[in-house]
């Protein structure tokens, strides 16, 4: 149990008298806030008929680090705009900040304070307590009086983990993977903390019903110490057992199980059931999965579970719009269907507006304006559950300062699913289009075949903080323009996201692109194939494709082969808003391997705004070159991080 010496006035709570192991751990659920505040009590109400007005002072010495913590805990302080109901009522209040104020000194690892509440000059369990409240109420607020000496901050000591036996459990967590170091301050909170990574470690190790049995932890005054003994409850070993699926109601009845990677007799891995609830979440009519644990194993030593589904909406609608200065602004509408014919299709159609500010360089004539009109299919498990067909069709007009195109385009494939990070995906590429240059219009037909292949090992879609999210793709052409066959499109992408803190407060991210078109030259090629660098997507405080080749009349025509990076420092300043100093780099080149001559730089600050879908990210960025940007800077609106 734990030995302490937290001196209180008499007439102390009950709780100091009962297992101080069970005060300790309120100590601990203190640090939940959403057990800081009276639910019964607001200052929103009106006051009681008989409301007690008071006036609370604090006295805090030793530490007046802790003043705000003392201060946080306290109903007294909290709750000061919201008079109680009579005497009583004001009693009851200050009865119960002897635990909270008990409970956030222990929270900051002081155990060996003392406290004193004084009411209208009086402990709150003083007999005449009630008598001196209406006394004081009558000459104005009850003086209400808070006494706090911390005492020394206490550090942590020794560390035992130990099996129901009394055993040292094998392979333990680390000291600085429980955040347990000795001499570092000996915060409740981290003791929940440990509890739950030596819970997590005996899981990932096989053990499903591991638990903390118990918990020994001794305040040793002489040394200022604490020393922690936990009492472990591994569990036994187990495999998974068979997998039942409820929830489904739109889906055919074998569509959760045919996706269902894990087979009985494997061993038991929370990593796996991770792995399974994020690729069944992938598909878009699954709007969440719960995976139920049984509470036993069954005769073969496994662990049955329970897969339940909740579906989202078949059908949905939305409008979306980007704005920036350098690249132009679009606006988009969709509809689509996420259970097309009952078996998980998907169709969205979309019809999305552009206007590149200033028009084309190359066009000055041309109207600014353009449109996409697309259709997106995919159709899960065509061969198997690992192969989804994908297509997308579409009608559009492009504006850009290198060329106008107008064109039909179709991209469909096959996507293989290696596991859950990778996957492969094979495909037609066909493209009809009349693109206008500098040196007039022509008609560009394309054919290709391209493979593209992808993995994603990283947290979040839209704000990763670890992990790393690559792609690459290979595509030869039978048909490229006026080259015809024979020229290959290689490009690649890498990102790596890493969290320095695990509130994920600080998160380094960066990312390298290249690409390259052999087999072709310049003025063969269609245009709207070469590389292009500059703007939001690539080289952010360059105007759209500006850091790209050009002719001798100045005017952008692309290169056939190109190179970014980017780094990002994503600070947390509060819960919900972020800034983010961020470093790019690149070019396109006209020869067919990036050369790193003429590299373009540009540096900014960006706001991150956090909502329940993603950040929203308002980015200013200014280049090194303004001559060759085209513009003194840019600024980017959007939802989700750049990269």
């Amino acid at each position: 149990m734990i030995l302490c010496a937290l001196a209180l006035p008499l007439g102390a709570p009950a709780a100091l008298a009962q297992d101080d192991v069970t005060f300790f751990d309120q100590a601990i659920a203190w640090l939940n806030p959403t057990n800081w505040f009276n639910p019964d009590a607001g200052a929103s109400e009106p006051p009681p008929a008989d409301a007690v007005p008071y006036a609370v002072t604090f006295e805090v010495t030793g530490d007046s680090a802790v003043t705000g913590a003392v201060r946080d805990a306290s109903n007294l302080e909290t709750l000061r705009r919201t008079p109680p109901s009579g005497a009583a009522g004001l009693v009851r209040r200050a009865l119960a900040d002897q635990d909270r104020i008990v409970a956030a000194l222990y929270a900051e690892g002081y155990y060996g304070g003392t406290l004193a509440i004084r009411v209208a000059g009086r402990a709150p369990n003083a007999p005449d307590i009630f008598s001196a409240v209406e006394a004081a109420r009558a000459a104005g607020p009850v003086p209400v009086v808070v006494q706090v000496n911390s005492g020394p901050r206490f550090t942590f000591g020794t560390v035992r983990i130990l099996d129901t036996a009394g055993r040292p459990l094998p392979d333990p967590p680390s000291l600085r993977a429980l955040r347990l170091l000795p001499g570092e301050p000996a915060r409740a909170g981290h003791v929940l903390e440990a509890e739950n990574v030596i819970v997590s470690r005996l899981r990932d190790a096989g053990h499903p019903f591991a638990k903390i049995s118990g918990k020994d932890v001794v305040a040793d005054h002489a040394s200022n110490t604490l020393n922690i003994t936990f009492k472990v409850a591994p569990g036994p070993l187990a495999t998974f057992g068979p997998f039942t699926v409820s929830g489904a109601t739109s889906l055919p009845p074998n569509f959760v199980e045919e996706r269902i990677d894990i087979r009985p007799g494997e061993p038991f891995s929370p990593e796996r059931l991770t792995a399974l609830r994020r690729r069944l979440t992938s598909y878009e009519i699954i709007g969440s999965v719960r995976l139920v644990e049984a509470d036993h194993l069954n005769a073969m030593g496994q662990l049955p579970i329970e897969v339940q589904i909740s579906e989202r909406k078949q059908h949905y609608v939305g409008f979306a719009a980007n704005y920036s200065n350098t690249d132009g602004s679009t606006a988009n509408a969709f509809w689509g269907s996420r259970n097309l014919f009952g078996g998980g299709e998907t169709l969205r159609l979309d019809a999305q507006g552009t206007w590149f500010v200033e028009g084309s360089d190359a066009v000055p004539n041309a109207d600014p304006y353009g449109y996409n009109f697309s259709a997106t299919f995919t159709k899960p498990g065509i061969f198997t559950a690992n192969e989804d067909l994908v297509a997308k069709a579409a009608v559009l007009r492009e504006v850009t300062n290198a060329y106008v195109r107008e064109a039909v385009t179709f991209l469909g494939g096959v996507r293989h699913r290696f596991n859950d990070d990778f996957n492969m995906q094979v495909g037609l590429d066909l493209e009809a289009s009349n693109v206008e240059t500098s040196t007039g219009p022509a008609d560009y037909p394309i054919a290709g075949i391209p493979f593209d292949f992808n993995f994603d090992n990283t947290d979040s879609l839209l704000d990763a903080s670890r992990g790393i999210r690559a792609s690459a793709t290979v595509e030869p052409f039978a048909y490229f323009g006026e080259q015809g066959a024979g020229p290959v499109l290689m490009k690649a992408s890498i990102a790596t996201y890493h969290a320095f803190d695990e509130d994920k407060r600080f998160i380094l991210a960066a990312r390298v692109q290249a690409g390259s078109i052999f087999g072709s030259n310049m003025t063969e090629a269609p245009p709207q194939r070469l590389f292009y660098v500059g703007g939001g997507g690539t080289l952010r405080g360059y105007e759209y494709q500006s850091a790209s080749p050009r002719n001798a009349e100045g005017i952008i025509v692309g290169g056939l082969s190109y190179f970014t990076g980017s780094v990002e420092a994503r600070l947390r300043v509060t819960d919900t808003i972020g800034i983010v100093p961020f470093f790019d780099v690149g070019s396109a080149f006209s020869s067919e391997w990036p050369d790193f001559s003429g590299l373009q730089y540009a540096y900014g600050i960006g706001l991150r705004y956090s909502t329940a879908v993603g950040p929203l990210r308002v980015d200013l960025a200014f280049p090194a070159n303004p001559d060759i940007a085209g513009t003194h800077y840019g600024i980017y609106v959007s939802l989700g991080q750049s990269f």
